[in-house]
């Protein structure tokens, strides 16, 4: 399927690792220029980026100097993908409600959300002028609270509501915006034992590997097994395509069959 995307341009935010990182390869194998962001670049980012820039998008001022950084290497932006999130799991509290300080609730939100927003505010006359789109990459947690950190899932629903807002606004103006939801995910945020899923093997005592291993089962997931990055980064490299040409302000959920509800 010819996707007819090549010679476009992107702004892929958290894309180091993981889903970002799988997303802006796909992008570049279509022919995108794309210009990664994340917190530390890595060599994998560099290696299909036209830029890649290292950024704090939990501020202000870091979305709107990548967004400059872009405009300036690749002279517009077609296609914007706010995939930065979830945050670092030194600083995040897994306990309940009670446990968490209001500076977490507030390092998760702008992180999940307010990036997200400020990033797309920045970058939205480009967009605009290109008739261009965007994905923010939300969470199967949007829906089912249970197992996240405190504060995630609440500003990922807010993610999937800015993404409809958005589109309400926007599509008569000839602008897509959608949200892709994944479930759990072959991703460092999981298989890291640095990361959260080291985090959540040391609080429940038991070994990082045996908790990989158990999630499909743990989380109820239909197809036994957690969704590749790869595979998410093809959903969101169409949803930004032509092919998608009336996909409006819809949500994608891709999570091996985890959320039972229709």
């Amino acid at each position: 399927m010819d996707l007819d995307i090549s010679g476009k341009t992107a702004l892929v935010t958290g894309a180091s690792r993981g889903i970002g990182l799988a997303i802006a390869q796909a992008l570049a194998a279509e022919g995108v220029r794309v210009v990664g962001a994340a917190r530390t670049v890595t060599p994998e980012l560099e290696a299909v980026a036209a830029a890649a820039v290292p950024v704090d998008l939990s501020t202000r001022a870091g979305a709107r100097s990548v967004v400059d950084r872009a405009l300036a290497v690749v002279g517009g932006i077609d296609f914007l993908v706010n995939n930065v999130g979830a945050g670092d799991p030194e600083a995040l509290a897994l306990g309940g409600f009670l446990d968490t300080d209001d500076e977490q609730w507030g390092r998760v939100f702008d992180l999940n959300l307010f990036s997200a927003m400020r990033t797309t505010k920045a970058a939205l006359p480009s967009i605009l002028e290109r008739r261009g789109a965007i994905v923010n990459i939300s969470s199967i947690n949007a829906r089912i609270p249970a197992g996240a950190p405190v504060g995630y899932a609440e500003a990922k629903a807010a993610l999937n509501l800015f993404g409809k807002r958005l589109s309400e606004e926007l599509a008569p103006r000839g602008v897509r915006v959608n949200t892709v939801s994944p479930g759990p995910t072959v991703s460092p945020q999981w298989t890291d034992p640095a990361r959260l899923g080291g985090k959540v093997a040391a609080v429940l005592g038991v070994d990082h590997g045996e908790l990989i291993a158990g999630l499909p089962g743990k989380f109820g997931i239909a197809s036994g097994r957690l969704t590749e990055p790869e595979e998410v980064a093809d959903l969101v490299t169409f949803l930004l395509s032509g092919r998608a040409a009336n996909i409006h302000g819809a949500d994608y959920v891709i999570d091996g069959g985890t959320l039972k509800a229709a």
